[in-house]
């Protein structure tokens, strides 16, 4: 099958296959298998004989376009757990306690760290008295977008009640010098745990309860975004989210 392109290209600027073959620096045969049986040249050739008829490299022979490489998976990304359930809670805990500057948690309920860490308001409670300053940022059950993330993962009242929970989980801690809890009913697009310059992001997906949902953790870097992106958008929700008064 002819390059009909590349032959109309050519007729339509006066080049033969020879005067072609000769300012490309091949072989005239080269050039007619090119035009008669549409071979297609080296990557290099076919840049010099584009130049040379004044057309794209890529509109005489497609089969040269390559696909973008994928960049390099970024500096930040220090873990991928493909799942939640697979991160092991003391990951977590750990981060929070080596945490000197701030701690920031932004999720609809996660009641499995109280679950599994009964010890985790006197957690928050020590890193607070050394002057770490701790934003927790739980679904308000009454949101109409936490209802609509039961009606997504087919859950039931579930999530509604586990925020209610959540909320009473962290309610001692309301009042606490240096602690702020707030309810947000926000669209949660991703839950995020931040222990100053290492974040965990659990991916939420459509139809899947969180702890079946990916988890990567970031850790700050000078050249990245990553991490400067997830934190923007607690800022963002934590604006938005209204205080729990002391009861």
């Amino acid at each position: 099958m002819p390059n009909e392109r590349l032959k109309a290209v050519m007729a339509s600027g006066g080049w033969t296959c020879a005067a072609l073959a000769d300012k490309a620096g091949v072989d005239t045969k080269s050039v007619e298998r090119w035009a008669n049986q549409n071979r297609t040249p080296r990557l290099g050739t076919a840049r010099v004989a584009a130049e040379l008829l004044g057309e794209d490299m890529f509109a005489l022979w497609p089969s040269l376009r390559q696909p973008r490489a994928a960049r390099a998976i970024s500096p930040e990304l220090v873990a991928l757990y493909e799942q939640r359930a697979d991160l092991p809670v003391s990951v977590i805990v750990d981060l929070l306690e080596k945490a000197a500057d701030r701690i920031d948690v932004l999720v609809y309920a996660a009641v499995f760290l109280h679950e599994a860490y009964p010890r985790l308001n006197d957690l928050l409670r020590e890193r607070a008295a050394e002057s770490c300053a701790v934003r927790i940022a739980i679904g308000d059950p009454d949101s109409e977008n936490v209802r609509q993330r039961e009606e997504e993962e087919k859950f039931g009242h579930g999530i509604e009640s586990r925020c209610r929970l959540a909320l009473m989980h962290y309610r001692p801690l309301v009042g606490t010098p240096g602690i702020e809890i707030r309810t947000h009913g926000t669209t949660l697009y991703n839950s995020l745990y931040r222990a100053d310059d290492q974040l965990l992001v659990n991916a939420h997906v459509w139809g899947v309860n969180a702890f079946g949902a990916p988890v990567w953790h970031l850790r700050r870097t000078a050249a990245g975004t990553l991490f400067d992106t997830y934190a923007s958008s607690f800022d963002a929700v934590w604006s938005t989210a209204r205080p729990v008064e002391e009861s």
